[in-house]
C-alpha cells in the first residue's frame, strides 16, 4: 500500500466516475488538449487511484492522457460478492476502461503488474505498450513484510480491515498527517473483503505469465524503486531481461515510486513513450 503525502488533486486532475460495460469505476483522469496518446494506470493490493495522483500531472505535461482507476472493489469502485475477482476479471475490467479510447498504453503497479500481464495476454489489442512497476513474474508469495497467507487466514477469520491495515503498517501506523490518516482508513474500511482476499490469494498462487506476455510483442519497460521491498530483485531482473529490457531504477523511492519520487519515476518512463 502507498501513503499519499496529500490529498490534494494537481491542476487538471479531475476525479470521475467512469462507466463500462462491466460497470462503473473511481477514477482519477488527466484530459491535455489534443494528447499524443492514453496510459491507464492499474494500481496494486490494498491500493487504489491516488497511488498514481502525482504523476498524472507529468504525464500531461508530456502530451499524455492517463487514468488511474480503483479496481474492482478498492476504495470508490464497488462490488458484489460473487464479482469475477479471478485475473481474467481484472483483465477485462481493464480492457473495458479503454474501450472507447483506442489501444492505451498500459501500466501496472505491483498486484496491478500481475493484472497488466494477464490482460496483454487476453486482450492484447487493446494496448500499444506494457510498463511493469515494482511488480515480478507471477506470485510474490510470503515474506516476513508481507504474510499473505496470515493476511488470507485474517481475513477469513473476520479480522476488521481497519486491524489488518494497522498491522501491515506497522510502526509508520499514525505517523501521517491527520487527513492523511483518515484517507487510510476509509480506503481499508471500503476494501471489498471478497475482493481483497482474492487478491491476496492470486499473490500467493498466480502463474508466471513473462513469456506469453513477450510473445505478444508489445513493447515494454520496467523499473522498480531503488530500495523495493516486495518482489525480489533478482526475479524482476530475470522477468526484465525475459521481456528483452533492463530495469530502471528509481532513486530516493521504495514500493511506490508514483508517490515517492514521482518527477524521478516520470523522467524513467516518459523516455519509452517518446
Amino acid at each position: 500500500m502507498s501513503t499519499p503525502r496529500t490529498l490534494d488533486l494537481p491542476p487538471g486532475v479531475e476525479a470521475i466516475a467512469v462507466d463500462t460495460e462491466r460497470g462503473s469505476f473511481a477514477t482519477h483522469v488527466v484530459r491535455p488538449e489534443d494528447p499524443r496518446g492514453h496510459v491507464l494506470l492499474v494500481p496494486g493490493w490494498t491500493g487504489s487511484k491516488e497511488d498514481f495522483t502525482p504523476l498524472l500531472p507529468l504525464l500531461a505535461d508530456a502530451g499524455l492522457a492517463a487514468t488511474a482507476y480503483d479496481q474492482r472493489g478498492q476504495l470508490d469502485t464497488p462490488a458484489q460478492d460473487t464479482d469475477d475477482f479471478s485475473l481474467d476479471g481484472f483483465a477485462a475490467d481493464a480492457a473495458s476502461l479503454v474501450a472507447d479510447l483506442g489501444p492505451s498504453h498500459l501500466l501496472g503497479h505491483s498486484f496491478g503488474g500481475l493484472v497488466a500481464q494477464h490482460a496483454a495476454i487476453t486482450h492484447t489489442a487493446s494496448w500499444r505498450s506494457l510498463a511493469l512497476l515494482c511488480t515480478g513474474p507471477g506470485a510474490l508469495g510470503v515474506s516476513p513484510k508481507r504474510p499473505l497467507d496470515q493476511v488470507v487466514a485474517a481475513l477469513e477469520g473476520g479480522v476488521s480491515a481497519l486491524e489488518l491495515a494497522a498491522a501491515l503498517r506497522g510502526k509508520a501506523a499514525g505517523t501521517a498527517p491527520p487527513d492523511v490518516e483518515e484517507f487510510l482508513a476509509r480506503r481499508a474500511e471500503a476494501n471489498s473483503r471478497a475482493s481483497l482476499t482474492a487478491i491476496t490469494r492470486l499473490l500467493l498462487d498466480a502463474p508466471d505469465e513473462v513469456d506469453q506476455v513477450a510473445a505478444t510483442g508489445l513493447p515494454a519497460w520496467v523499473g522498480r524503486g531503488v530500495d523495493d521491498d516486495a518482489w525480489p530483485h533478482d526475479r524482476q531482473a530475470d522477468m526484465a531481461a525475459r521481456l528483452g529490457v533492463e530495469v530502471h531504477l528509481i532513486a530516493d523511492a521504495e514500493h511506490s515510486p508514483a508517490v515517492e519520487n514521482p518527477a524521478g519515476l516520470a523522467a524513467a518512463l516518459l523516455p519509452f513513450y517518446a
